[in-house]
């Protein structure tokens, strides 16, 4: 995605913002559509997300789990993406535990696909609610120091946030023990870390990633107090950068990666990213089923 592109989806997602926050949140335009959220692998906070966006825009939201799908019975990826088709949805919304996934079904059907993450690849939503975030708590996100710390390898949030944040300008630091760091991750336009002290100096915003033990197959850290105790973000440690906005995908595992007295504190946009994710999405939505909708210049 260009970075002209990116700004444009931010920009859409600010008039959202602003009309979730008014006690009649309701806008129709999606009336009359059908939106499938298909997810694959376990969620709540992006799930939700997504459902409640599409119900502020009047569209008729239909969840799929995993658990209750016939993927359990053994079919295949391909054959619920034509199951899918084959209902005439006018949006589909993919989460799924393997990398590709997505993309694999979005060329199998006929309408929009959103990408709500695909296993250690990308969340790209996500990339954009923090985005948001980051431009409206500091002005701008060019030339914004950021802090990428924790499973760096794992993480498909902090692969879209790579993206996302290079693409308008910001400086990118990772930083994560070197069993979790990816090797190369340098030619993203990225600079690695293995001390997070060092890393935080001068940041302008931190982003915490949680330790994805259910990815891991085998020991990539000594123990949880071992990870707190050099990569864990604490008062003390946050002093180091000032006045920096600190940031969680979530769901956060206190007292690891972050402890409660930082997730709480006023520097912390934890809530705010929550929020901003339901923005984001009804933006994505609005703007993906544009030409579906007939509506001028999208045709």
């Amino acid at each position: 995605m260009q970075p002209h592109e990116i700004m444009f989806l931010l920009d859409e997602a600010d008039q959202w913002i602003e009309a979730n926050r008014n006690r009649a949140k309701s806008d129709k335009r999606l009336e009359g559509l059908t939106q499938i959220n298909a997810f694959f692998e376990n969620s709540t906070r992006t799930l939700l997300s997504f459902e409640i966006a599409g119900k502020r825009l009047g569209a008729d939201v239909v969840n799929m789990h995993a658990a209750q799908s016939s993927v359990k019975k053994g079919e295949t990826l391909i054959d619920t993406a034509m199951t899918l088709n084959a209902m005439r949805a006018d949006v589909i919304v993919i989460r799924h535990m393997s990398s590709g996934a997505v993309r694999l079904i979005a060329g199998k059907v006929d309408c929009p696909v959103l990408n709500a993450g695909d296993g250690q690849h990308e969340h790209p939503t996500q990339a954009l609610l923090d985005a948001v975030t980051i431009r409206r708590r500091r002005g701008s996100i060019a030339g914004q120091r950021v802090v990428i710390c924790g499973d760096i390898l794992h993480s498909r949030v902090a692969r879209s946030n790579i993206l996302a944040l290079t693409a308008l300008a910001a400086e990118v630091r990772v930083c994560a023990p070197s069993t979790l760091m990816p090797a190369g991750i340098e030619a993203m336009g990225v600079t690695p870390f293995s001390d997070f002290d060092k890393a935080l100096e001068g940041a302008d915003v931190v982003m915490m990633l949680r330790v994805q033990n259910e990815r891991m197959a085998g020991g990539f850290i000594p123990s949880n107090s071992e990870f707190h105790l050099r990569y864990g973000l604490t008062p003390k440690r946050l002093e180091r950068a000032p006045g920096a906005l600190v940031m969680h995908p979530g769901p956060m595992n206190r007292g690891v990666e972050i402890t409660s007295s930082v997730a709480d504190s006023a520097q912390s946009a934890i809530t705010e990213q929550v929020e901003m994710g339901v923005a984001v999405r009804m933006a994505c939505l609005d703007v993906l089923t544009r030409r579906a909708r007939g509506v001028e210049g999208w045709a």
